[in-house]
């Protein structure tokens, strides 16, 4: 139901009803894929009371129903910034709680949907984390579309000091000539700039790169071997961990969190 200007999904003032059967459609499917990790991701449904969160709950809890080991990640929409619908998604049984802040506060208004804000999204992912704070909360940074270099330190403070734990930097890419221009090209030297200011500011892990999108797949399987090296015991622990212990998390090795997070 939103029309964000970097975004080449239809949109639709009154779209079809949910889909009652898509949760347990959704299981059968990944299961039948042999999925060990799987990133469910949802359109803006403000046409819904509760902006689709129960519908995302009952699709995690088909997903766990199906196979109890797999780990699930909802890169979520922003459910209207109500801290319950938030509440309901961030406790449904994932593990990783996502949801992009897109670009810097200035350029918000005029590269998102309005009824999308940039505080908002700081405030979703507060919730989240009050909600589960065992949950690894994430999201998700486009460069290339205007933003000045000390907008972008704002910004990674305010994801730390919302709890957010992974971050990721990618190149904006414009899919039509309908929606905003390329501003400028971030070569790769400066994602790996921004890499290294984020990892200093404590995130858990950090993916930056022309290519990389909200939903990378070097960074799932890092979390992936964070969250299964956790015993159930360690399940609300803080997850700030340094490269060796990284790396080490990454060969299976056992490791322990450091506090800080």
């Amino acid at each position: 139901t939103r029309g964000c200007r970097f975004c080449s999904v239809k949109t639709s003032r009154t779209p079809a009803a949910l889909d009652a059967d898509e949760p347990r459609r959704t299981a059968e499917a990944v299961a039948a894929w042999g999925l060990d990790y799987v990133v469910v991701t949802s359109v803006d449904r403000d046409d819904v009371a509760d902006h689709g969160a129960a519908h995302i709950r009952t699709t995690v809890a088909e997903l766990k129903k199906a196979n109890p080991d797999l780990l699930v990640e909802v890169l979520s929409p922003d459910l209207g910034g109500d801290a319950d619908r938030v509440r309901t998604v961030a406790t449904s049984g994932l593990e990783v709680f996502a949801h992009n802040v897109e670009t810097v506060e200035r350029l918000t208004p005029r590269v998102r949907d309005r009824r999308a804000g940039y505080r908002q999204t700081m405030q979703v992912l507060k919730d989240a984390k009050a909600a589960a704070p065992h949950l690894v909360t994430k999201s998700s940074i486009m460069l290339g579309l205007g933003e000045k270099d000390d907008e972008i330190r704002q910004t990674m403070v305010d994801l730390r000091d919302a709890g957010c734990d992974v971050v990721t930097f990618g190149q904006y890419l414009r899919p039509t000539k309908r929606h905003l221009k390329v501003v400028d090209y971030v070569t790769p030297e400066k994602f790996d700039e921004w890499r290294v200011e984020a990892e200093a500011l404590g995130f858990l892990y950090v993916a930056s790169g022309p290519l990389v999108r909200s939903s990378y797949r070097a960074g799932e399987l890092f979390v992936k071997n964070v969250l299964r090296g956790r015993k159930p015991s360690t399940r609300a622990v803080n997850l700030t961990v340094s490269r060796p212990a990284a790396q080490a998390a990454a060969a299976g090795a056992p490791t322990a969190a450091a506090a800080g997070c």
